[in-house]
């Protein structure tokens, strides 16, 4: 079997994020990036996989500029086999990751793309969707558990609702939830061996693509989460607060 696995460079969100002075992007002059943590998750259930019995090569893939390097040796020490990156200036839509994934797809025939739902600076939450349909492939996205057998994935997903078991035939996408798995830290020994392992690098010419934008970041602004707190006297001074000024803030 062989498995795709994405991982996103993304700023750490324990930090403090700004700004940047030109209003459209995020200050990140001494902000440190880490792999996203849902794709994280991905990785883990994938050396899981592998761990469980079944032969299987992981390859973890990055889509940006040279900075991926540090978050695929991270991908690399936790378990994958090896890793591509594909050279791509600036920021990217989730329909162009899409489609740069569907390229590397019909490059590597794998058995199965497993990424985090979403990023966790956009939250967008449509890559993963727009693969599978790029591809003809079938999904299950919000996956808390995953199941392999005899060419099938039994994928139990997190809806609104509660838990939806689905059966899906691979080569398929699966998209994975918080539940899914707590990701291992990469040990010494690990992260000392993924120095060795081979990132190849891809550029948009050898996949034969094109980038075609479809959003634009008009403008980003920094929301604070200071209160301002007033104590009043009565409960009939409170109903008075909130019907008539909390509402206009």
């Amino acid at each position: 079997m062989k498995i795709l696995v994405p991982t996103k460079r993304v700023p750490d969100t324990d930090q403090k994020i700004a700004v940047h002075e030109d209003g459209v992007a995020i200050d990140d002059a001494h902000l440190p990036y880490i792999v996203n943590p849902f794709d994280a998750i991905a990785l883990e259930e994938a050396v899981r996989i592998r761990e469980g019995g079944q032969e299987t090569e992981i390859i973890a893939i990055g889509i940006g500029d040279g900075d991926y390097e540090k978050q695929l040796r991270t991908a690399l020490a936790m378990g994958a086999d090896r890793a591509l990156i594909v050279e791509c200036p600036g920021p990217l839509d989730p329909w162009n990751v899409a489609r740069i994934l569907a390229a590397i797809v019909q490059r590597e025939h794998p058995d199965m793309l497993l990424m985090g739902k979403q990023a966790v600076d956009d939250d967008a939450n449509q890559t993963g969707q727009m693969l599978a349909a790029l591809l003809g492939w079938p999904q299950a996205t919000f996956a808390s558990s995953i199941e392999l057998n005899d060419g099938l994935a039994t994928v139990a997903r997190e809806t609104d609702d509660g838990v939806e078991t689905v059966r899906i035939a691979l080569p398929a996408v699966i998209t994975v939830d918080l539940r899914l798995n707590e990701p291992r830290y990469a040990s010494l020994p690990s992260i000392m061996k993924a120095r060795k392992k081979p990132i190849e690098p891809m550029t948009l010419d050898e996949l034969d693509l094109q980038l075609e934008p479809r959003i634009e970041v008009l403008a980003l602004e920094a929301v604070t989460a200071g209160r301002s707190c007033r104590k009043v006297d009565s409960t009939q001074e409170l109903l008075a607060v909130l019907r008539d000024e909390a509402k206009a803030l």
